[in-house]
């Protein structure tokens, strides 16, 4: 079969989002991705194996490790997750600028490997860029996305706390994890002094209580053995593949094809519209066109810049839906660069239960409605206390013996971290080309990344530095150690822009149901759609804003409108 209703290119997780709602709307949709093929706790090879059981007790060996410098760097990869990352000699891109561009093509693609934080965003994210002058306004707001968030965080199973916090709204959550002695201690005592600032329990897409959806889709209750990044047999996390993917089988409507590349979108200068795309399989080389009503673009975004800018015709020499020349450019990611560390006393009588695969959050509290910091945007803080494993024993103890291996074995002193997640500002130089010299292995002019930190980002990171001393300091912290690992773009894996939402067709890409302007019959819900980043992780928004569009789309279809 070579025409059907929908196509969604890509897997992850706002692809799977779009195959289930068109496939639940009753479209034939074939699913199209570059990777292998997955499927759920078959493929999950390292799942529930021990560290001895690995041949290096997890770690990579060093020459595999120089050899994929890039994705090694992913703060996920270890020998029991790296056959979810490519090799990065197969997917050569260009730096311009230093860019860690993390890519896990398979079926699901970096929904089985993310970080799982799911929080909304407040429409202070949505109105700011305007507000302040550093971007261009959204075409959408809260009140448009609210019920959108309600919607995937049932089905997906999102848990968190009910907090009342204006930056960070509430949602429809399953109980969240308990905190932690120490960060019960943290949560109190940083309320009583500073009043404008909140520590919560995280928003995660774990089942901390399974519902009834999440039983029907074959998933069961989080364990809390943080092997997440390996695949999760239970389904106790959100992944494309435990959840959307397989619902979307069962309506019969759903076709996945993987290893399969699209190398571009073919326009329809008669019908003025996407035809189909032209795919390359990349078992046999072959080259085919598929033809399709509706294209939704979910290849991630950097990707998705990729498909658009080489999707060309007459109509659009420099891009599919390019007249406004802002295809590619306003790349943004998170900052993740600050964090800070300490010990605390107190607390040795105690100690953790389980591996809780979350944590506490402190929503943002800078530049919320008002300017009140030298940076423009805003950061939420990640933080939370643990007990690391003993590594060593005072010298003045035996060396040697029973005793020894006994203190060894007793936890260590109590860790304070905190790490930001900060906005980075839209900018034009902030872009993504294609190489005019350099091809990839199937031919298709490779990425050119051309992205970096400004200065508003180094003057957040000295913000952030400042606010959490102060806070470690009231917390009674000892050993307070600021840190910045300075690393580069892309190593947030949060890229975003390039083909951003806006009002107005000549600043912007998309319009408010993540349409392209000037092509219908495509639509583009994945981090490639983002007209700013906000502060909040955005995958839960990706997921929104797809089921938001897909919906939108499926009625427009059968009205004949596409």
């Amino acid at each position: 079969m070579t025409t059907y209703d929908a196509i969604v290119i890509g897997s992850g997780i706002s692809g799977g989002w779009a195959a289930k709602e068109l496939c639940e709307k009753g479209l034939k949709t074939l699913v199209l991705e570059r990777g292998r093929d997955i499927q759920h706790i078959k493929d999950y090879p390292t799942a529930s194996k021990h560290p001895w059981e690995l041949e290096h007790r997890g770690v990579m060996p060093k020459d595999y490790t120089d050899a994929n410098p890039v994705s090694s760097k992913a703060w996920l990869f270890d020998e029991g997750s790296a056959h979810f990352f490519i090799k990065d000699e197969e997917h050569p891109y260009v730096q311009k600028k230093p860019f860690d561009w993390i890519r896990g093509y398979q079926v699901g693609g970096r929904s089985l490997t993310w970080g799982r934080a799911s929080n909304r965003w407040s429409d202070n994210e949505f109105k700011a860029p305007e507000r302040f002058g550093y971007g261009i306004s959204w075409p959408i707001g809260y009140e448009d996305i609210a019920n959108w968030y309600s919607y995937v965080e049932k089905f997906a199973g999102i848990c968190g706390g009910t907090d009342g916090v204006d930056s960070m709204p509430d949602g429809d959550y399953l109980p969240p994890f308990p905190l932690n002695c120490v960060e019960q201690h943290m949560q109190k005592t940083l309320g009583t002094h500073f009043p404008d600032r909140k520590m919560v329990p995280g928003r995660w897409a774990h089942l901390s209580e399974p519902e009834d959806i999440h039983l029907q889709q074959g998933r069961g209750k989080c364990q809390c053995r943080n092997l997440c990044v390996r695949g999760c047999p239970l389904g106790g996390y959100f992944s494309s593949v435990s959840s959307t993917l397989p619902w979307a089988t069962k309506t019969g409507n759903l076709t996945i094809r993987p290893n399969t590349i699209v190398e571009s979108i073919l326009y329809d200068d008669i019908s003025q519209k996407a035809k189909g795309v032209r795919i390359i399989d990349t078992i046999t080389k072959e080259v085919q066109i598929i033809e399709a009503s509706i294209i939704f673009v979910n290849a991630s975004a950097l990707n998705t810049n990729l498909i658009l800018l080489n999707s060309k015709s007459n109509r659009f020499p420099n891009g599919l839906g390019n007249d406004s020349g802002v295809l590619g450019k306003y790349i943004c990611f998170h900052n993740y660069r600050p964090s800070a560390w300490a010990t605390i006393d107190g607390f040795d009588d105690v100690y953790i239960d389980g591996k809780v695969p979350s944590g506490p959050i402190m929503p943002n509290f800078k530049n919320f409605e008002r300017r009140n910091a030298k940076f423009l945007g805003g950061y939420m803080t990640f933080m939370g206390a643990f007990r690391p494993k003993r590594t060593s024993v005072p010298k003045s103890e035996p060396q040697l013996g029973v005793d020894f291996k006994h203190r060894l074995s007793e936890p260590g002193p109590w860790r304070v971290y905190m790490y930001m997640q900060g906005e980075t500002l839209p900018k034009e130089s902030n872009q993504v080309f294609l190489s005019t010299t350099k091809k990839d292995p199937w031919g298709i002019p490779q990425l050119v990344m051309d992205v970096g930190y400004d200065e508003n980002d180094e003057l957040m990171i000295q913000d952030f530095h400042e606010e959490s001393k102060k806070m470690m300091e009231v917390l009674g912290c000892k050993n307070i150690e600021l840190r910045d690992n300075k690393q580069n773009p892309g190593l947030d894996i949060h890229e975003m822009g390039g083909v951003r939402m806006g009002k107005d067709p000549n600043t912007s890409m998309l319009n408010k149901y993540n349409q392209l302007h000037h092509c219908k019959n495509v639509f583009v819900t994945d981090g490639a759609c983002m007209t700013s980043t906000g502060n909040q992780s955005p995958s839960i928004l990706y997921m929104a804003l797809t089921a938001r569009a897909a919906n939108y789309a499926a009625e427009q279809f059968k009205n004949g409108n596409l």
